[in-house]
């Protein structure tokens, strides 16, 4: 769903098909891509053995990325034949402002976009916005079933503000408790646990520490958000602090920016906003959620694994059963 959304911003179309392997080998390959970002690579530590790539890194990113690459590339190329064909949407999506802008002066010279540059661009739009928002989407539904009274309150407050008919992205605004347990989610389990790495521009003291110019930096988002100094019972999920807060996660409170900070911070922070409140909304809405026979509550694997995104050691199992608008009444 996630991968088509952001597919259809870009291409005007959905991009997985269930008869089709594409899609499905992109988002294995960004999982693979992501957790191999992160691990310990001997030749960072000894330079002298980067043409050795003694783990084979090197190797397996190239392999991912070409595969990554050549998926995009070859949605480029099917654009850019429909447009020499005379066939162009009514409305222009990313790609065609990206095939749009080619050659256009910027500053005085040619923006230079070629298409490789295009197709690299879009992969890492693709890569960035799937992994991340599916990650924090499970991790919303499996602390819900940690917390089932949660759960019911939600419950309560769909069926009171949407009733029978379907979520719409025009109901998020009047569902408070909902806002308040994704933010609980980003605050516990932020989808990049260390942001995008930065770069210091020249050599700086801060806090006592002097940093040399160049040196990379993370910032430990997830850290942060679970400091006592700065936040009640930290490890606990609870949503209801939001409630009488008017803490946000739009770069202005810095003990919490699962999205970053400042004008480097991240521009799918609308997108990601939208998608999470919708999603989660209408599973709870749509569904009846119930764990595997013999898993309680209490029972329920919340480790991490830790990768560029922060995702979960195992996969959440639930039982689904569809809800009827008959349900939803009888509740309300």
């Amino acid at each position: 769903m996630n991968f088509n959304a952001i597919g259809n911003a870009i291409f005007s179309k959905d991009i997985v098909n269930p008869q089709l392997n594409n899609g499905t080998e992109f988002f294995t390959s960004t999982a693979q891509t992501l957790e191999l970002v992160t691990k310990s690579n001997v030749a960072d530590y000894f330079p002298w053995l980067r043409w050795l790539d003694p783990q084979g890194m090197k190797k397996k990113m190239k392999q991912l990325m070409r595969r990554m690459i050549g998926f995009s590339s070859a949605l480029v190329k099917e654009r850019i034949l429909d447009r020499k064909n005379g066939k162009r949407n009514e409305k222009k999506d990313f790609l065609d402002v990206m095939l749009d802008f080619q050659g256009n002066q910027l500053d005085g010279e040619s923006a230079n976009l070629s298409e490789r540059n295009i197709s690299i661009g879009i992969q890492e739009l693709l890569q960035a916005a799937t992994d991340t928002s599916t990650s924090t989407i499970e991790w919303a539904m499996t602390e819900l079933l940690r917390n089932p009274e949660v759960m019911r309150k939600v419950e309560a407050e769909l069926n009171q503000v949407v009733g029978l008919k379907k979520v719409e992205e025009g109901d998020i605004r009047n569902l408070p408790y909902l806002q308040a347990v994704v933010k609980e989610t980003l605050r516990l389990h932020p989808a990049v646990p260390l942001l995008v790495p930065r770069s210091v521009r020249e050599d700086t003291e801060f806090m006592g520490y002097s940093i040399p110019k160049n040196t990379q930096i993370f910032v430990n988002v997830w850290a942060i958000a679970r400091d006592p100094a700065s936040w009640d019972d930290p490890l606990t999920f609870k949503p209801e602090r939001f409630l009488s807060s008017d803490v946000d996660y739009k770069g202005q409170h810095f003990q919490f920016l699962p999205f970053g900070a400042g004008r480097r911070m991240c521009v799918g922070l609308p997108f990601a906003q939208n998608m999470l409140h919708c999603t989660i909304a209408s599973l709870i809405h749509s569904f009846e959620w119930s764990l595997e026979d013999g898993i309680t509550p209490d029972k329920i694997n919340v480790e991490e694994r830790l990768g560029l995104t922060l995702r979960k050691a195992d996969p959440l199992k639930v039982v689904l059963k569809l809800r009827s608008m008959q349900e939803n009444v009888a509740k309300m």
